[in-house]
């Protein structure tokens, strides 16, 4: 416990100056998480990030991250960013018949829907940060609250286990708890800041993001138990890899927008 506060404290002491100041350090600081973040996801499939499938997985990454404030930049060449998928596929499946199937058609299928859930979820971290520090802060507290409501109350109240197959720690009980932490925190949310939601959308659209940030985290947790290994990395002691952090977050990023929140 001592290691998971010191580690969460020097994070912080990172992550929030940067998300604050805002700008091109946010977007650097998405670049840096992702790639790290796919890194660990190829690493789960004993992929490597440094061959040629997977440098092409990171360079698609890097222009799906690309922010709205730079698509000037994609269309100077006349491409968007779902033409640079639909090439990326025919590289991928040309390198299958290079490799004589030692990289597979599964391979490709795993390294394109890889660089999409990441890519998709941390642009949308840049764009949330663009439309206010206070929706990015929102989405921070919801999925705090919710991870440490299910954590704390299923512990002393959980009895039902809600996906043993999947993370045979987490209890049906825990998760409601942490549905309603995130609800207490939507409530001061409406009294305390100027959000621009009244209290029965926010308390809705925090509903909907607690839910899908545990199935974030449950998503994370199949392919861990998929690929057998117990966390996504260890540049983070005590949490695990940047996967493990920002599994549920990649969920709700999107959904931010998705919902019509922002």
């Amino acid at each position: 416990m001592k290691q998971r506060i010191v580690t969460a404290i020097i994070f912080g002491a990172i992550f929030l100056p940067v998300i604050i100041y805002g700008g091109i350090s946010v977007v650097l600081l998405a670049y840096l998480l992702a790639t790290i973040a796919l890194y660990e996801l190829l690493k789960m499939r004993k992929l490597n990030l440094f061959s040629v499938p997977g440098l092409i997985s990171l360079l698609l990454l890097w222009i799906f991250l690309l922010p709205s404030q730079f698509q000037d930049i994609l269309a100077m060449i006349h491409y968007t960013k779902i033409e640079f998928a639909l090439l990326a596929v025919l590289l991928f499946l040309t390198y299958t018949v290079a490799t004589k199937n030692r990289f597979t058609f599964d391979d490709v299928a795993f390294s394109i829907l890889a660089t999409l859930y990441v890519g998709i979820g941390f642009y949308y971290f840049v764009e949330t940060r663009e439309a206010g520090l206070i929706y990015l802060f929102f989405s921070l507290f919801i999925i705090w609250a919710t991870d440490s409501g299910a954590y704390f109350i299923g512990r002393s109240m959980g009895k039902r286990k809600l996906w043993p197959e999947i993370s045979p720690n987490k209890t049906i009980e825990g998760s409601l708890g942490g549905v309603v932490c995130a609800l207490i925190v939507a409530v001061l949310f409406v009294i305390f800041t100027d959000i621009e939601a009244s209290f029965m959308q926010l308390s809705l659209i925090t509903i909907i993001l607690s839910v899908f940030g545990q199935i974030g985290d449950l998503v994370e947790s199949a392919l861990k138990r998929h690929y057998d290994v117990k966390d996504s990395g260890n540049i983070l002691p005590g949490h695990g890899g940047i996967l493990d952090r920002f599994d549920s977050l990649l969920f709700v990023w999107p959904l931010l927008h998705f919902i019509y929140l922002l």
